[in-house]
């Protein structure tokens, strides 16, 4: 499974990106052509969808979108096109909030969702969504972790800054630059 992709924009339309990755041009299904520019180097997260008759990708920009899609395509007759359309129109905080809060007409308003769909939705993903921040914050502290593991770091050299970590507040990109910062002081 291709689960991202990091490469230059090639080209791009409403709903793909083009992406060339060492000469080889990956097209995805992508719904947010405002993040996109020509020339652009970006990393997009990807889903793959194998079907019958096709094989596709749609990519996300960030992992909380990515994890989002992937619970919403596990409803009932919920599609890729369909959940990517969702995330096309709303932020991840205000599609939980609404599945969370039991939403149905914020739900409905999303392209291809009628009343049913969206009390299935609702029925299907309430209380799944919502971490507790605690484990949450644990999540995002291994994701450092191994980040700066990947990145040549001894463990001798983490631990005192993961124990620092553990006060700060912020996603996962904002902890590892917090990281780096100091392991270069």
């Amino acid at each position: 499974m291709i689960g991202f992709v990091r490469g230059t924009v090639h080209a791009f339309g409403l709903d793909y990106v083009l992406i060339d990755v060492n000469g080889i041009g990956y097209r995805i299904n992508f719904y947010h052509p405002e993040a996109l520019s020509k020339g652009k180097e970006m990393i997009i997260y990807t889903y793959q969808n194998v079907r019958e008759d096709e094989l596709s990708l749609f990519g996300f920009l960030s992992l909380e979108e990515y994890d989002l899609f992937v619970k919403l395509i596990s409803v009932k007759g919920l599609g890729p096109k369909i959940a990517s359309n969702i995330l096309s129109r709303a932020s991840v905080e205000a599609i939980i909030a609404a599945i969370e809060t039991g939403d149905v007409d914020f739900m409905r308003h999303m392209p291809g969702i009628g009343n049913k769909t969206a009390s299935q939705i609702i029925l299907d993903l309430k209380g799944k969504l919502v971490e507790t921040e605690n484990e949450d914050s644990k999540e995002e502290l291994k994701e450092v972790a191994e980040a700066l593991k990947q990145l040549g770091y001894k463990p001798s050299e983490i631990r005192p800054v993961m124990k620092k970590l553990e006060k700060e507040n912020g996603s996962t990109d904002e902890l590892i630059r917090k990281a780096l910062a100091m392991l270069i002081k």
